[in-house]
């Protein structure tokens, strides 16, 4: 690994940044959890990244989650076996699955996901809770918002958002763990920091109606382009993909397919 690479100079920019955020908010910078978007790197970088203390990457695309997945666990667990030898490397390797999910695609991936940020139906859910039950296992999802009330955004519609958390807060398999929401693309920073204010209100009603219990207190908000204004309004998570590796501005899309 070069030191002081051109990812390690982002990654450090990215983390004054959020260091920066967090203090305007009057929040700890290990309150927001940095997910390294894989949709643009390179396998070099997927590895780097690893050396390099980051350990949560995040995908839209449950077919490249599959391609991926097995091969940067193994260079993973074969760098935590050296020790010394990987002094940075992330303390531990978990994989978001940040993108639209369709119903067919999750069980391939269900193996292989730590966290489903796009929860948006029943439909998905009980299809979640089924495959969940056949791995034993529990699973933690956030449920996808469409604060912006975009008619092309995928997300449960604001007024639906309570009832919906309860209903999957009742199934066994599943662990309701906070919500997710992306602000317009090309949004400005009042415009962005609007939406995500509008789900930090459901995400506190939520609260107060003890939706979820204790474990329910993730809001995942903020891409390259506007994770300043998420952390301002609460963000635990932040999904940055073209600030670390490049490529198009557009961190994850909605469609698998995109």
């Amino acid at each position: 690994m070069v030191k002081n690479s051109p990812l390690e100079i982002k990654l450090n920019d990215v983390k004054s940044r959020i260091n920066e955020a967090c203090a305007k908010a009057n929040r700890e910078p290990a309150e927001v959890t940095l997910i390294a978007v894989t949709k643009s790197a390179a396998p070099e970088q997927i590895r780097e990244i690893l050396q390099l203390g980051v350990g949560d990457l995040g995908e839209s695309r449950a077919q490249v989650v599959t391609q991926k997945a097995a091969q940067v666990n193994e260079f993973y667990q074969r760098q935590k076996a050296r020790g010394e030898d990987a002094p940075n490397l992330a303390a531990r390797l978990r994989w978001h699955m940040i993108g639209h999910l369709q119903r067919n695609k999750v069980k391939p991936i269900l193996p292989l996901i730590d966290l489903i940020h796009s929860v948006e139906s029943l439909r998905l859910a009980e299809e979640i809770e089924v495959a969940a039950e056949k791995l034993d296992r529990r699973i933690p999802v956030l449920l996808q918002i469409n604060a912006s009330e975009e008619k092309s955004k995928f997300g449960v519609a604001v007024g639906a958002a309570v009832p919906l958390a309860e209903q999957i807060a009742t199934m066994p398999r599943l662990a309701l763990v906070g919500l997710m929401t992306m602000a317009p693309l090309g949004a400005t920073d009042d415009e962005a920091r609007a939406v995500f204010c509008r789900t930090r209100e459901i995400f506190e009603e939520i609260k107060w109606n003890k939706i979820g219990g204790a474990g329910f207190r993730h809001l995942s908000m903020g891409m390259s382009n506007d994770f300043e204004a998420a952390i301002a309004e609460g963000a635990t998570m932040v999904r940055i993909g073209t600030g670390l590796f490049g490529g198009k501005n557009d961190d994850h899309p909605e469609s698998e397919e995109a």
